[in-house]
């Protein structure tokens, strides 16, 4: 098997219409010249291609994959149609998730990373994000900015199977009590499961949370504070995490996503966390040595 972008979109769409689209009759009206299953692939592909907006890709796409694709609409209709795919784009995502070996490993990653929407006062006046966004501290940037937080959870080589978006104003905890349960239900996690989280999840509270109501060992770096020793500072193993949130800002570009509303910011992080599921996927089923490698797909 090919380990080309071409063949992870072939692959792809047939998984999403065969698997993931319900079958049933079809609605009323004319049938659309751009179906479902193709919408999710080029979301896909344009995450991987790095287009810097949807006007460029669309001309991108029409030189590089006119030959998979022969109707492409213009940049409103593919704005629509990617927003009202997005529930299809997460659940291609948890799809594909279920089929990598990864997902029965013992060993979570968690961590949270900011999603910048704005960098004017008077964006965050007058934007329809007002109401859920909020101004947070990232202090792997050391800087404030205004916007999102992505809560994140990983195997351990970095497929995502549990996330949300949330306030930076609301307190990380809260958060992430709700993004265990969430993935606890979903079956993302199991009882005995160990999750890695950093030192902004110290607390007895959280920690009896996730042992009792969820069935798993919160482990985090030890605080300075602390005069018993736990875990340790865990450096080598919270690199693991560090360097997914990497391949989503730098490789995926998670930061200039783009959106301007809150279905648009949704469907704009869910794309890029489907384009990397669908590259550790497509790099497992090809036996690739890293499986969280995007170079064979970027070009």
């Amino acid at each position: 098997m090919k380990t080309d972008l071409d063949t992870l979109l072939i692959a792809l769409y047939v998984l999403v219409d065969d698997h993931v689209i319900p079958a049933g009759r079809r609605g009323p009206g004319r049938p659309k010249r751009l179906t479902d299953a193709e919408v999710v692939c080029l979301a896909v592909a344009q995450v991987l291609l790095g287009a810097r907006s949807e006007h460029h890709w669309l001309r991108l796409c029409r030189v590089r994959l006119r030959h998979l694709f022969p109707y492409l609409p213009k940049q409103p209709g593919y704005n629509k149609r990617i927003k009202a795919c997005a529930p299809l784009i997460c659940r291609t995502t948890l799809y594909l998730a279920g089929l990598c070996p990864s997902l029965g490993d013992r060993l979570r990653l968690m961590d949270a990373t900011a999603v910048p929407c704005g960098t004017s006062r008077p964006t965050t006046q007058r934007s329809a994000l007002a109401e859920i966004a909020g101004y947070g501290y990232c202090a792997s940037h050391s800087r404030w900015y205004w916007g999102l937080k992505l809560y994140l959870l990983t195997t351990v080589e970095g497929l995502p199977v549990a996330w949300c978006l949330a306030s930076p104003k609301i307190g990380e905890r809260e958060i992430a009590e709700d993004l265990l349960a969430h993935a606890r239900e979903i079956g993302a996690l199991k009882a005995g499961m160990v999750v890695l989280a950093d030192k902004g999840l110290a607390g007895k509270a959280i920690e009896r949370y996730a042992a009792e109501q969820v069935g798993v060992l919160l482990a985090r770096p030890d605080r300075k504070d602390e005069k018993t020793r736990r875990f340790g500072n865990l450096a080598g193993v919270r690199q693991w995490i560090e360097s997914v949130n990497q391949t989503l800002k730098g490789q995926l570009n998670l930061e200039g996503h783009g959106g301007r509303t809150p279905a648009g910011v949704y469907a704009r992080v869910a794309q890029r966390l489907l384009a990397l599921t669908a590259a550790i996927w497509h790099n497992w089923r090809i036996n690739a040595d890293v499986k969280r490698s995007l170079i064979a797909y970027d070009h």
